[in-house]
C-alpha cells in the first residue's frame, strides 16, 4: 500500500505518532521520525520499524522553530533525497504532566506555538520540498470537536489551535493542487496518555456517547493515516476524516 514510499512522521515517540509510523512501516514505507524531548521513545519506535525490515531515521526537531524545520528539510534531503508523505502529528500536551498545570495563558501560547504555528511552518517546508520533487501528500492533525465545540478551558484552547490547522489545511490544499494532496485527520477520544489516565466515570461517559461503543486507539488513527497517504486516496484533498467512533458526525 505504501511500498517504496518515504514517509515523515513528526512527534513519533509515543501515542498516535508512534502508531502511525509503525503502520506505515507495515504498509511498506521507509520512515523519518522526529521527536522534541523523548529521544528514547523515538529510538524505540525506530527500532521497531527496523525490526519490520524497513528503514528508520530519527531527527530531533522542534517544529515551532523555523530553524529546526529548515534543518529537518536539509537532513531529509541528505538521508532520502525525497519525501513522498509528510505527516504533521507533533503537538503540545496541555492535559497531562507538568504542562497540565500551566496557566491558561501559558497553555494557549504553547498549543498555538507547537500545534498551529508548527503545522504551518512544517507544511510550508513540505510544500517547497514536494514542489521541487514533483508532488507528494501532506496529512495534518486536527480534532473532531472543532465543528461542534466542547465546553471547558482546555477544549477551547484546542479548538483555537486545531480549528486553525483544519482551516489552514483546506486553503493549502487548494493552493498546491493538483501536484500535492493535503488532508486532515481529526481524532476524537483516543486511548493515549490522557485517555488512559482519565477518571473511570468520564471514561464510561465517553463510551456511552460513542455510537461504536468504545474509546478509539492510536491504531485506529494510524489506519486512516495510511489510507490518506496511499494512492488509494489519490482523489482526496482538503478533506477532514474524523476518527472518533461517531461522536461527532
Amino acid at each position: 500500500m505504501l511500498d517504496h514510499k518515504i514517509v515523515l512522521v513528526t512527534g513519533a515517540s509515543s501515542g498516535i505518532g508512534r502508531a502511525i509510523a509503525l503502520r506505515c512501516a507495515r504498509a511498506g514505507a521507509d520512515l523519518a521520525i522526529t521527536y522534541r524531548k523523548n529521544q528514547s521513545g523515538a529510538e524505540t519506535t525506530a527500532q521497531e520499524i527496523r525490526s519490520l525490515g524497513r528503514r528508520a531515521e530519527v531527527v530531533r526537531t522542534d517544529i515551532s522553530r523555523p530553524e529546526d524545520v529548515g534543518a529537518l528539510v536539509c537532513r531529509l534531503k541528505e538521508l532520502f533525497g525525497i519525501v513522498d508523505v509528510w505527516i504533521n502529528n507533533a503537538g503540545a500536551d496541555i492535559l497531562t504532566g507538568e504542562s497540565g498545570r500551566l496557566t491558561r495563558l501559558d497553555k494557549l501560547d504553547l498549543v498555538l506555538s507547537v500545534d498551529l504555528r508548527g503545522t504551518v511552518l512544517a507544511s510550508w517546508a513540505a510544500v517547497d520540498l514536494m514542489r521541487a520533487q514533483g508532488g507528494g501528500a501532506i496529512i495534518n492533525m486536527a480534532w473532531d470537536h472543532i465543528s461542534h465545540g466542547m465546553k471547558g478551558e482546555n477544549p477551547g484552547l484546542y479548538s483555537a489551535a486545531k480549528g486553525g490547522i483544519a482551516s489552514f489545511s483546506k486553503s493549502l490544499a487548494r493552493d498546491v493542487a493538483p501536484e500535492i494532496r493535503v488532508n486532515i485527520l481529526a481524532p476524537g477520544f483516543i486511548e493515549t496518555a490522557f485517555g488512559e489516565g482519565a477518571d473511570p466515570e468520564f471514561r464510561q461517559q465517553v463510551i456511552e456517547m460513542t455510537p461504536l461503543g468504545r474509546w478509539g486507539t492510536p491504531e485506529d488513527v494510524a489506519a486512516a493515516a495510511v489510507f490518506l497517504a496511499s494512492d488509494d486516496a489519490a482523489f482526496l484533498t482538503g478533506q477532514v476524516i474524523a476518527v472518533n467512533g461517531g461522536v461527532v458526525m
